[in-house]
């Protein structure tokens, strides 16, 4: 196996549970960097304030009722 390691220990000895530990806080930084979160859709709170934000809603306003 010829690739570098991704992280390597420059100073001092860890112990094997400070290395697991180590391990795991890489391991759950990455996941949660790789998840795409899904968009949040509006609260009906938001909706109700703005009833009018559709797409090109503002040139409707400008017409006759």
């Amino acid at each position: 196996m010829d690739a570098e390691p991704l992280v390597r220990v420059v100073r001092g000895t860890p112990t094997d549970h400070e290395l697991a530990a180590l391990a795991a806080i890489l391991a759950a930084r990455s996941t949660s960097m790789d998840a795409i979160s899904p968009p949040t859709a509006p609260s009906a709170w938001t909706m109700s304030a703005r009833p009018s934000m559709r797409p090109l809603s503002w040139r409707r306003s400008a017409l006759p009722r």
